[in-house]
């Protein structure tokens, strides 16, 4: 539901508002699982590529009624804009630097976390193969960032 229809009908708006930057939809599908069974007020969207990202980000046709994402889970290995290359888009970009992104992906290589925090990622994590422990993890991380961690206009 956007934002200003929650606002008409004085529905609260969800605590964290997640981007999901995902292209497989097994793995896209076991990160609304998780968040649903953790019960955690989430409003998540999801998108297949980097590209597609910037365009909801920036609001641009079709996402022009698009929230703003509280955090960012982000892909690495996708089609036409790959997570490295979003990453530094959104890094470099003043309207979008400060958004949270975490890494959310199957490499677990060294050069692959260093490039990530290099280029301001807030997080790495290597999805776990079981998929019980895939879905703890997402959990966590909801958790994390909804009831433990403070960002910038959530305080």
């Amino acid at each position: 539901m956007s934002g200003s229809l929650a606002q008409a009908l004085k529905l609260p708006e969800a605590s964290l508002k997640v981007l999901l930057v995902e292209d497989e939809p097994a793995d896209a599908h076991l990160v609304r699982l998780a968040f649903r069974e953790s019960r955690l007020d989430i409003e998540i969207n999801q998108v297949v590529d980097g590209q597609q990202a910037l365009d909801f980000l920036n609001k641009k046709p079709p996402f022009e009624n698009a929230f703003t994402p509280s955090l960012i889970l982000l892909d690495l290995n996708m089609p036409r804009m790959g997570g490295k290359e979003f990453l530094a888009a959104a890094k470099t970009d003043p309207q979008l630097k400060r958004l949270p992104v975490v890494i959310l992906t199957t490499s677990n290589a060294e050069q692959d976390i260093d490039y990530c925090y290099e280029m301001g990622a807030s997080g790495f994590i290597t999805k776990p193969i079981d998929i019980d422990q895939f879905i703890q993890v997402i959990k966590s991380l909801g958790d994390y960032w909804s009831n433990i961690l403070k960002v910038p206009g959530k305080a």
